[in-house]
């Protein structure tokens, strides 16, 4: 990334997504859109308010939910200090802003797609069914555990098939799970491909699915980041063959036999 791709601009909106049961749980971060040659579903950007100073060192990386007619919209969940102070800035606020960065999921416009996303892993998701060529071939499930009014699941299923299964009690994990499984095993048949976004656990989960039926799968990391351009090695994975790499870098898009998790 040139040093051109980092520069300073405008919020314009803070939203808060879902209901009272999660209280600004959730939200919407929409930035002026930065003067980028062009982006792809499942890179990410670093984000750091000019307003932290010295208070708050590191940026926090998010990955892109949507960019286009002068706006760049993340889709986030406020599970720390920082994105609980990301939530209180206002428009008119400035932030720090590098990117696009990393790799991102492919595209085939013909292939039967499926795109596995586990709570927030859903946010890439977004624009990658805005901009794919054909949203036809392309089937979305969602598992979550906090309302489905949280998630862009219902704009998303206005663009391609979706299905979805609330995690509710520990046995509705194994519900999941199979699900999962059935989902694999049918696109790994018809020679399709497998997109996942989630937790590490979900990743695992694709990825033994992936490897017992032969599917072609991607699936995108959540490491930790503090840079986004591979100088303080924080992400660091293992690939396929045990060579550490870093995930901002190298990813965070990885083909799940091509990957550690």
């Amino acid at each position: 990334m040139s040093l051109r791709n980092c520069r300073d601009v405008k919020v314009l909106q803070v939203s808060p997504v879902g209901r009272s049961e999660t209280p600004d749980e959730f939200f919407e971060l929409i930035l002026e859109y930065p003067d980028w040659d062009g982006w792809k579903p499942g890179q990410f950007v670093m984000v750091r308010p000019v307003s932290w100073e010295l208070d708050m060192l590191w940026a926090r990386p998010f990955s892109i939910s949507s960019a286009g007619d002068g706006r760049l919209t993340l889709f986030i969940q406020k599970v720390g200090r920082g994105t609980g102070r990301l939530a209180r800035i206002a428009p008119g606020d400035m932030v720090t802003l590098w990117g696009p960065l990393g790799n991102s999921f492919a595209v085939e416009k013909d292939t039967p797609t499926l795109l596995l996303a586990g709570g927030i892993g859903i946010a890439p998701f977004r624009g990658y069914v805005e901009r794919h060529p054909s949203p036809k071939n392309v089937q979305l499930f969602l598992a979550h555990r906090l309302p489905l009014a949280c998630y862009p699941y219902d704009y998303l299923c206005g663009h391609v098939q979706g299905q979805c299964i609330l995690e509710e009690k520990p046995e509705d994990l194994d519900g999941i799970i199979d699900a999962m499984g059935g989902l694999i095993k049918e696109y790994a048949q018809k020679k399709g491909l497998v997109l996942a976004c989630g937790p590490t656990p979900f990743m695992r989960t694709v990825q033994r699915f992936a490897r017992e039926f032969g599917a072609r799968a991607q699936v995108s990391l959540e490491n930790r980041m503090a840079c986004g351009v591979g100088a303080c090695l924080g992400c660091v994975t293992r690939d396929g063959e045990g060579h550490h790499v870093q995930v901002c870098t190298k990813g965070p898009v990885f083909w799940a036999d091509k990957v550690e998790l």
